[in-house]
């Protein structure tokens, strides 16, 4: 999941970013109102996971802005104001979730899963990406090309679906690194090269329709199937 994570206090954002992406998540993390919204403007997330008292702009004061601008992306809200009235004004705003902190970090990933899983379908890409020959299953990291599965790590497979979501468009070496690794990664642009050279062996090698290409001087793009 690409999650955007929203927590001011530097000890909580940082392991919370951490764990997540122990998990293969992809996590930009921000520490004030105004910075998620400029990051919910830029770019789309499967999930916003924000705390309630955010400097510049409140995460309950976010809430109602992204359900008022018709955006659906689940919302977990994290707080440590455990009254029964807080809970449920911060569910009456929009959230659809709610979790006090302290919490575990194992009930934070099944709950970011749940939510997930039971969006509302109307509004979300399906469970299943289909482009050409290549079927990816995205809510279990598994992929087939013709029928037959790939065997991919987690991050081969974050990138051959960022690949698939803009197929036939050129995306840039900076802008996999951002979709897949995240921003403020340490991840080098060399690593995106290796990932896609072994991406490639395994998605096209066995095939004379190759659809992974480079794009001198540009970046890569997926296509259907080419020589």
């Amino acid at each position: 999941m690409r999650i955007l994570l929203a927590e001011d206090d530097e000890t909580l954002g940082e392991l919370t970013e951490h764990q997540l992406k122990r998990q293969y998540h992809v996590v930009d993390w921000m520490k004030d109102g105004l910075q998620v919204k400029e990051a919910i403007a830029a770019g789309e997330y499967d999930v916003y996971v924000l705390d309630w008292m955010l400097p510049e702009i409140t995460g309950l004061e976010l809430v109602r802005e992204i359900r008022g601008k018709e955006n659906h992306t689940p919302i977990l809200l994290l707080t440590a104001r455990d009254a029964v009235q807080d809970r449920v004004e911060g569910l009456r705003a929009g959230a659809d979730d709610y979790m006090i902190k302290p919490f575990a970090f194992e009930e934070l990933e099944a709950r970011l899963f749940a939510l997930f899983r039971r969006q509302d379908r109307s509004y979300r890409s399906s469970d299943t990406l289909c482009l050409g020959e290549l079927t990816a299953h995205l809510n279990r990291f598994e992929v087939a090309r013709r029928g037959e599965t790939i065997a991919l790590t987690r991050r081969e497979f974050q990138l051959l679906v960022c690949l698939m979501r803009h197929a036939g468009q050129v995306l840039s070496r900076e802008q996999l690194l951002d979709q897949v690794w995240g921003l403020g990664s340490d991840v080098t642009l060399n690593v995106v090269d290796a990932t896609i050279k072994l991406l490639r062996k395994k998605v096209d090698g066995p095939h004379e329709a190759k659809c992974i290409q480079s794009v001198y001087g540009a970046g890569y793009r997926l296509t259907t199937g080419g020589k």
